[in-house]
């Protein structure tokens, strides 16, 4: 059993008075990670699986009166695919208010809908965590620093969802089948979607400029739309999980790129089915690109699992110097390169070190990588 580091998160704040609500795209694990938090609390649960018509309705347009016979003696209760249940915010809030002794434990496919009918009425009452595909520090807890190394190709090209893990010969199928449009079922459900097949040109559209700049009048007039609607549904993507958005950083130089953007994927085994690419690493021409994805979407999901406030940036000037990955925090800016080559050397751009002097640069390659992603050092 993989153990997931959020699950560390999690058991600082339970039963405190609050819900916890877990999000994530879909098919990393949520159900199986609620499962394992039920018997790690060796507590009796009420389980709610809102794909389930009966749990779903019970929850719907609920009231005190039904709600305290639904609950009766549990004090644990876990609502999966809570984003399902119409009026779900005010169906949570009623058991926030009124079962204090209770811990709800509420998980979604996506952010969409939970944003949208959750934010307002759980105000004051809920705390938010985040599960993606599996990470390099959770792996190398459950094998080894040494076996990741090992598999490091592997995980540059197949990536980290659960499934890929557990069947990598089924690797290439698996990811098909996720990114034909299983990962992004909650975009299309919505109206304003009405072409999934933009939404296909869009993907690999952002997939092949990967590690670039992307404005969103460019991705328009590559598939055929106005920057409005390239912009809606980036946007909509990102609340997802499927994408996310890293903005330049610029504040003393004349010559940075202050409106700038890149985007990457969570998970590189999405990114290369999209354009179809499994090859091995030795047979690629966009290894630079798998590398800077791999390593920056790692470190998001360290930071969010270490629990450090950053804030994220890439930096950029109008004459080509550039840093991958800024991270502000402390009162200090780090800066990361990403380099596939170990001996291929990247020096600090004087620019910026004399512009901010209370800053750090990490050249982050195949041999020092793991420093980065896991406390296993």
């Amino acid at each position: 059993m993989i153990v997931r580091e959020v699950e560390k998160l999690i058991a600082k704040k339970l039963y405190q008075g609050k819900i916890l609500l877990i999000s994530g795209p879909r098919q990393v694990g949520k159900t199986t990670l609620m499962r394992q938090l039920a018997a790690s609390l060796d507590k009796e649960a009420l389980w709610l699986n809102c794909d389930n018509p009966d749990d779903r309705i019970d929850l719907e347009n609920a009231t005190l009166s039904s709600l305290k016979s639904l609950v009766g003696s549990y004090n644990l209760v876990m609502i999966d695919e809570a984003q399902r249940v119409k009026n779900i915010g005010l169906t949570l809030k009623l058991l926030a208010d009124n079962f204090p002794q209770v811990q709800i434990i509420a998980s979604g496919s996506s952010s969409l809908e939970l944003a949208n009918t959750i934010n307002e009425p759980l105000t004051g009452r809920k705390r938010e965590l985040r599960l993606f595909p599996l990470s390099t520090e959770e792996l190398s807890h459950h094998t080894s620093l040494r076996e990741e190394k090992r598999l490091l190709e592997n995980r540059l090209v197949y990536g980290f969802y659960p499934e890929i893990i557990n069947n990598p010969s089924d690797a290439e199928e698996i990811l098909r089948e996720l990114t034909s449009s299983y990962l992004y079922k909650d975009i299309l459900t919505l109206d304003q979607v009405r072409k999934p097949v933009i939404l296909q040109k869009l993907l690999m559209a952002l997939a092949l400029q990967v590690g670039s700049e992307v404005t969103f009048n460019e991705l328009g007039n590559t598939i055929g739309i106005d920057k409005e609607t390239a912009e809606k549904y980036i946007d909509l993507l990102e609340k997802s999980y499927v994408i996310f958005k890293l903005n330049s950083f610029s504040r003393n130089l004349r010559r940075e790129i202050k409106r700038g953007r890149k985007i990457y994927f969570w998970d590189n085994g999405v990114r290369n089915a999209l354009i179809n690419n499994f090859n091995g690493v030795s047979l690629r021409s966009d290894v630079g690109a798998l590398w800077e994805n791999f390593i920056i979407s790692e470190r998001m999901k360290y930071l969010h699992y270490s629990g450090i406030n950053a804030n994220v940036f890439f930096w950029r000037t109008t004459t080509g110097k550039e840093l991958d990955w800024l991270e502000k925090r402390g009162g200090i800016i780090h800066t990361y390169e990403a380099k596939w080559n170990p001996k291929r050397r990247s020096n600090f751009p004087l620019g910026f070190q004399d512009a901010y002097p209370d800053s750090t640069f990490t050249l982050v390659n195949p041999e020092n990588y793991l420093s980065i992603l896991s406390e296993e050092k």
